[in-house]
């Protein structure tokens, strides 16, 4: 008798979130689509040795998928990613072609495949530099069973998985300064493997409007108070506005560098302080202007009862998204920090390239008569 025993209520999704745990660990994964598999392997930590290792598997056939921001870096107009033939597996050149500054297109560029946007996909759950080796795998290849191996379906609905089995998994009292009636409720799902968290500040009524915040985390603005960025001045600013006005709830989003990750975003700070822009360090890395997801925090405000809100943003993106889950927003209010020597043009290029409702001249006014 053969017995198979399985205490997982969703395969696939546990599948995806070994393969994330893998690829967070440089260590290959098989994604299986229905006529074809192919072994994946992000760029960083790519070494001598793992290098020797793909190219005896991959016997001329690898290739490296690109993201399209990264592909207009190296001086194409591309709107959709693309891939490069890796003849040998060249950790020398991957990096040029996936990372360094200066370097340009050395050869053709194909259009993608399912299985090579699958790869990508899975790069972005795992907050790790979004280039991959993807190495075809012919039939007959016996593959070493520690390896994790995914279907490709099921990283296609992950994002909208978790965002279905979005739920509340602590919630206490937590009083903080300025704000002593102050509840935290913890979220389990909505982004991949992270929780999110929102704070009830005072006694919101639910039956009305409710102010709220979506906050993505910032750590070193929020905590350490960088002078690069004015989101540690805005996530204090709105929980005193709320304890001072009736109340209200504020999301506070494990979205780090607008859903790049903590590493990522160092790695563009880095190139900030070379001179780029915010979004053009970004694009550097490979990628887009902004890689952040809302609908989750609808289901969050949903699942504490409201159903109309007053947002406290300068980004219409987060407005949009609130509206198209279903909420209703009755008004939309800013919510500024002080304007610094280093955050001055970060808030021009959050005002000029993505549409934030700031207003930099009028910040800067009133800074210096304060």
């Amino acid at each position: 008798m053969r017995v198979v025993l399985s205490l997982s209520d969703d395969p696939a999704t546990t599948q995806v979130e070994r393969a994330i745990m893998e690829f967070r660990s440089a260590r290959p994964v098989v994604i299986d689509a229905a006529a074809e598999s192919a072994l994946v392997v992000g760029i960083e930590d790519l070494g001598a040795a793992m290098s020797t290792q793909l190219e005896a598997i991959a016997g001329g056939h690898a290739h490296l998928v690109l993201p399209p921001a990264r592909l207009r870096r190296l001086g194409l107009d591309r709107q959709n990613p693309g891939v490069v033939a890796l003849p040998a597996v060249d950790p020398v050149r991957i990096e040029a072609l996936a990372l360094k500054v200066d370097s340009r297109i050395d050869a053709p560029v194909r259009s993608t495949g399912a299985l090579d946007e699958d790869a990508l996909e899975l790069a972005r759950l795992s907050l790790v530099l979004p280039a991959v080796i993807v190495v075809p795998l012919a039939a007959g290849i016996e593959i070493d069973p520690s390896l994790a191996r995914v279907p490709s379906a099921a990283i296609r609905d992950y994002r909208r998985a978790k965002a279905r089995d979005l739920k509340i998994v602590s919630r206490a009292p937590v009083p903080l300064e300025g704000a002593p009636t102050s509840e935290f409720a913890v979220f389990r799902g909505g982004e991949g493997l992270r929780d999110q968290v929102a704070i009830i500040v005072g006694s919101p009524d639910l039956s009305k409007p409710v102010t709220v915040r979506l906050h993505s985390a910032c750590l070193t603005g929020d905590l350490f108070g960088s002078l690069k960025c004015d989101c540690g001045d805005q996530l204090r600013a709105t929980v005193r506005f709320m304890a001072q006005n009736e109340g209200g709830i504020l999301l506070y989003l494990d979205q780090e560098g607008r859903g790049n990750g903590i590493a990522n975003k160092i790695r563009a700070y880095k190139l900030q302080a070379q001179g780029y822009d915010t979004y053009d360090a970004d694009e550097v890395l490979g990628f887009e202007a902004d890689q952040r997801h809302f609908d989750f925090a609808a289901g969050m405000l949903k699942q504490l009862g409201v159903g109309a809100v007053r947002v406290l943003t300068n980004n219409p993106e987060k407005i949009r998204a609130l509206t198209e889950a279903g909420l209703d927003v009755i008004s939309d209010h800013r919510v500024l920090g002080r304007p610094t020597a280093e955050n001055v043009s970060y808030l021009a290029s959050k005002r000029d390239r993505a549409g934030h409702y700031i207003d930099i001249e009028g910040l800067l006014a009133s800074s210096i008569k304060d």
